[in-house]
């Protein structure tokens, strides 16, 4: 309603009204109050901006309140005066000795936090199983697309996903948005934005929060430390010398939520260890984070091999010396990871391969890995299930494990030629059972469920990995004939993204057996000609 023209007509009334309003006790009120000045934010800066620096004032206050709903709405207010860094920055300078130690102390877990936790927060739970809501939907990005994509996630889609070991997910309400959330959100912006500037206010609470006798101050310490890695490095560099050991040291603190967020900050500071000081710390780090993958504690796992991978990305070749330690636990964990980090595990073990390529197809390192990731593979079941789990939870499982046997394809080359053949089957099913049903649904809407494209995108560009790892010792199985038409069929698929990885498959078919490829040229050549679309470039470039 803000944003219409009728209350243009009468803003100035308006605000006096909102502003007269400050004092009413009704936390409906305020917290509807602490909205609407954040939404004039956008809307009717100029009018506001006379009144800001009582406003700044109202809701730093607000920030605080014991309502985590009003508490909530005052803290979107930082996040929304942050998407205008000149402002922000001119607005704020004379008030971030008041916010800064607000938003580190709001970013504490509360009593109703850690109820909301369920005791997770302190057991040994890595044996319970998770529950199917605990699984997070996954997408895929298709083989050219995902080069194109910026990889660096903001702090606070960081928070909304695997990245931080806050979004356990057990609980439905603690896994929403919160004010520890929102608080750790802003202070990443407000450090993007101020940068050197703020440490002068913001060391000195690091360090007493570091140092805090209570586990939870000293939590909130840590996840502060991360949230300002990014916009603050060149002034925190100086004292990572310091900084560093202590993280190390809190990766063995008595509490899994100090663990599982000191992995976390430390995957924000890996890559200076890596450019900076990798012979004191990266090995340390490294061995350090290993040994919480295997934590007994499932959030901390989570943490772990999530910040293990951010190691494996940011470490590249510098991982190659450390395989058989990294396999050796990677694979231990394929033994007692529950569902929802078997997900996160995949992604780990994907990331090595992308990182240390064909160091990987060394026999040793493939006879560790191999086994466990094929009975993974194996254990989906027969085509029935397969075509079941085109709509359920199997999937949640299935669709992280085609991209990590898709990576670890491509690093191995050749060395993957023995595991090739059930790999190929396995996607040849899943395209044909994605088509088969896809044609159901378009013929019976009202009774079969359209499945998702993403199944179909994956298998496509698995197969291609493969085209391109092994090259002409792909050729027996393309022989079959039912990839090519197959591949015809999702070269006309309405979903651009289906026809996008569809082409790159045909791509690397043709350079690894294109006599297979040439009594179906015919039946391609028209559907490119069609495909020369610059609305989709990345089908008109495959």
């Amino acid at each position: 309603m803000i944003n219409n023209d009728p209350i243009s007509a009468v803003i100035d009334e308006f605000l006096q009204q909102l502003f007269g309003r400050a004092h009413d006790q009704d936390p409906e009120v305020q917290k509807q109050l602490c909205r609407s000045l954040t939404l004039l934010l956008d809307s009717h800066f100029e009018k506001l901006a006379p009144h800001l620096p009582n406003v700044i004032d109202y809701i730093i206050m607000k920030t605080q309140d014991p309502n985590e709903n009003i508490a909530v709405e005052a803290c979107e207010f930082w996040l929304s005066l942050a998407e205008n860094s000149d402002v922000c920055k001119e607005l704020l300078t004379p008030f971030l000795g008041k916010l800064i130690p607000v938003l580190i102390k709001c970013m504490r877990y509360s009593e109703s936090d850690i109820i909301a936790l369920k005791g997770n927060c302190d057991e040994e739970d890595a044996m319970i199983p998770d529950r199917d809501e605990d699984i997070k939907p996954r997408f895929h990005k298709s083989k050219v697309a995902a080069g194109l994509v910026n990889g660096e996630v903001s702090f606070q889609s960081s928070m909304d996903f695997t990245e931080d070991p806050d979004d356990d997910g057990s609980d439905e309400t603690y896994a929403e948005w919160n004010i520890r959330r929102c608080s750790a959100a802003s202070l990443d912006v407000l450090a993007s934005i101020f940068k050197q500037e703020l440490l002068p206010i913001l060391l000195p609470i690091l360090k007493e929060a570091l140092c805090h006798p209570e586990w939870e101050v000293k939590e909130s310490g840590i996840l502060a430390l991360g949230a300002v890695a990014e916009g603050c490095m060149n002034g925190i560099t100086p004292h990572l010398h310091e900084l560093i050991p202590f993280l190390l040291n809190m990766l063995n603190d008595k509490k899994p939520l100090v663990r599982s967020i000191t992995c976390w900050t430390l995957s924000r500071y890996c890559a200076w260890v890596v450019d900076e000081a990798r012979e004191q710390y990266f090995e340390l780090t490294l061995k350090g984070l290993l040994v919480r993958v295997l934590d007994g504690n499932k959030r901390v796992q989570e943490a772990a091999c999530s910040a293990f991978a951010t190691v494996e990305e940011e470490g590249g070749d510098y991982i190659a010396p450390y395989l058989s330690d990294i396999l050796q636990t990677l694979v231990q964990a394929f033994g007692i990871y529950q569902a929802k980090n078997l997900l996160i595990l995949y992604d780990a073990v994907g990331t090595l391969a992308n990182s240390v390529g064909s160091a990987l197809s060394q026999p040793m390192y493939v006879q560790v890995l191999m086994p466990p990731l094929m009975e993974k593979w194996q254990r989906l079941g027969n085509d029935d299930k397969l075509y079941r789990v085109l709509i359920g939870n199997l999937f949640q499982e299935l669709f992280p494990l085609l991209e990590c046997v898709s990576s670890v394809a491509s690093a191995m080359g050749i060395a993957f030629l023995p595991y090739c053949e059930p790999v190929y089957s396995r996607c040849i099913t899943l395209i044909t059972q994605s088509l088969h049903q896809s044609m159901e649904a378009q013929q019976r809407p009202n009774e079969v469920e359209m499945p998702d494209k993403d199944y179909l995108i994956v298998a496509l560009d698995l197969l291609s990995g493969l085209a391109e790892s092994l090259g002409a010792h792909i050729e027996p199985l393309v022989g079959r004939n039912e990839v090519l038409q197959l591949l015809s069929l999702c070269a006309v698929d309405p979903t651009p993204e289906v026809r996008q990885s569809s082409f790159a498959l045909l791509g690397d078919l043709t350079k690894a057996c294109w006599h297979h490829i040439k009594p179906y040229t015919q039946t391609f050549i028209p559907i490119l000609a069609m495909n020369f679309d610059p609305s989709h470039i990345s089908v008109c470039n495959n």
